[in-house]
């Protein structure tokens, strides 16, 4: 049942859940980034630093654009009621804020009738898993998160919030 006041897109005046019609609605350019966090403990960041970011698997940072980039464009596939998308651009930007702290920022855009923050945020996820994946074998004390849609444009609104850490 949902509150008074509030309203879920994707849940019909039975409760049961659908996918939101967007049939009605006008193609826009639309654009969404999201960013994801990997904390790397102390001796886990050093040791990945010192061997030029490479891990056994090979290169850390290269495979996890890749795979966030491959999550992005099966996104619909992942997310039961997300809309497949024409996407036109993929774009992702990795720094390490600090030794042991890296952020993935993952930009998409498209000219769709709905938008692209859950693009957006699969694919600064599935990067993070990525790394976490590739720098298993230094720690498992890696941590993922926050994760969050940092800036949003195109639809109904725009949206531009404050960046984690």
């Amino acid at each position: 049942m949902q509150t008074p006041g509030f309203e879920l897109s994707h849940v019909g005046a039975d409760d049961r859940p659908g996918m939101v019609d967007v049939g009605g609605k006008t193609i826009t350019k639309r654009s969404a980034t999201a960013e994801s966090f990997v904390t790397f403990p102390e001796d886990a960041a050093q040791a990945l630093h010192d061997a030029g970011l490479q891990s056994k698997k090979g290169p850390v940072i290269d495979t996890a654009i890749i795979a966030g980039t491959m999550a992005v464009k099966r996104c619909a596939e992942l997310i039961p009621f997300c809309h497949p998308l024409p996407i036109q651009s993929i774009r992702f930007d990795t720094t390490f804020v600090s030794p042991g702290l890296l952020r993935i920022r993952c930009t998409v855009a498209a000219e769709a009738r709905t938008g692209v923050e859950m693009e957006a945020l699969t694919g600064a996820s599935l990067a993070a898993l990525t790394v976490y994946d590739m720098c298993k074998s230094l720690s498992l004390g890696l941590i993922i998160g926050p994760t969050q849609v940092i800036e949003k444009s195109g639809g109904k609104r725009d949206f531009s919030g404050d960046t984690a850490p």
